[in-house]
């Protein structure tokens, strides 16, 4: 019995081993690496030096650490809310029986699956800083105002950058609000509108609540996504040499430019460690959030 049981375990055990130890190579180890590197000063080549808290005491005195705090924080508290509206806003009205529904679907999610290189290159002859971009002619013809350098100026690039982000990215969660909206039961809606309920208060008292587990998992997915945006910035704001890269520069750049240009592992290190600890400490907030709103 014994032989059968270890042979029954060796199996299972088997299949579980390369997931396992692709998770250990690739995930767990270097997790493991960056905590140790953390407080440690490290270039990659020479021996490693603990340096305690050293690493951390030096970031919170630069300006580019600091700047891209603050610029990971703005970009998070703009793109996070208004992607959650639009998104929502377009769920309710694609989920309406309304003519050619399934189009607009699929053309509203095609920036979230399309190559970012190429919509970013779109955006960016869109948004072009010259007069005769489409943007620029719009604002002039329209609006009757200055044009706009927009990711090509300090002032406009984080703005660009939001607008960017919301854009390509509420497709994909208005398709979860559809699915969460499909979930709730007509009678709910029958039931009040037998009451005398109008529209508004519907979606007060009973779309709202009901999607109140969809919304607190996307507002969780977004601020993460959020604090870990990367790509979008390097595309359009051309990296962080510069007044613009200043102005657009984000954590996760940050950290990339200390690890891989300056060769400042333990640096960088330390900054992805801070990253984590304020991804975690919002995901705990929203958790508890959603907990005593459950229990109340």
């Amino acid at each position: 019995m014994r032989k059968r049981q270890f042979k029954r375990n060796l199996v299972a055990y088997s299949f579980i081993a390369p997931n396992f130890l692709g998770f250990a190579i690739f995930t767990l180890g270097p997790i493991i690496l960056a905590l140790v590197m953390a407080f440690a000063e490290w270039d990659g080549n020479n021996p490693m030096k603990f340096v305690g808290i050293g690493n951390f005491i030096e970031l919170f005195k630069e300006d580019r650490f600091t700047s891209s705090l603050v610029n990971t924080i703005v970009y998070s508290l703009f793109t996070v809310p208004f992607t959650l509206i639009i998104a929502l806003g377009l769920a309710i009205l694609l989920n309406q029986k309304i003519k050619g529904r399934n189009f607009f679907r699929t053309v509203i999610f095609f920036p979230y699956v399309a190559s970012l290189v190429a919509v970013a290159a779109v955006w960016n002859m869109l948004f072009t800083p010259a007069k005769g971009g489409i943007m620029n002619q719009l604002l002039m013809n329209v609006f009757h105002a200055q044009p706009l350098k927009w990711a090509a100026s300090s002032g406009t690039v984080m703005l660009t950058i939001i607008m960017f982000s919301v854009w390509k990215n509420m497709g994909y969660y208005m398709v979860i609000y559809l699915a969460g909206l499909q979930g709730i039961s007509e009678d709910l809606y029958e039931a009040a509108s037998l009451d005398g309920a109008g529209a508004w208060k519907q979606f007060v008292h009973i779309t709202i609540p009901q999607l109140k587990p969809t919304t607190f998992f996307v507002s969780i997915m977004l601020t993460i996504n959020c604090f870990k945006v990367y790509d979008i910035v390097y595309m359009l704001a051309g990296g962080s040499n510069g007044v613009v890269g200043k102005s657009a520069m984000v954590l996760v750049y940050y950290i990339y430019e200390e690890a891989f240009r300056n060769w400042k592992l333990g640096k960088a290190s330390a900054a992805a460690l801070v990253l984590f600890a304020i991804v975690l400490a919002i995901t705990i907030i929203q958790f508890r959030g959603e907990k005593n709103y459950a229990n109340d």
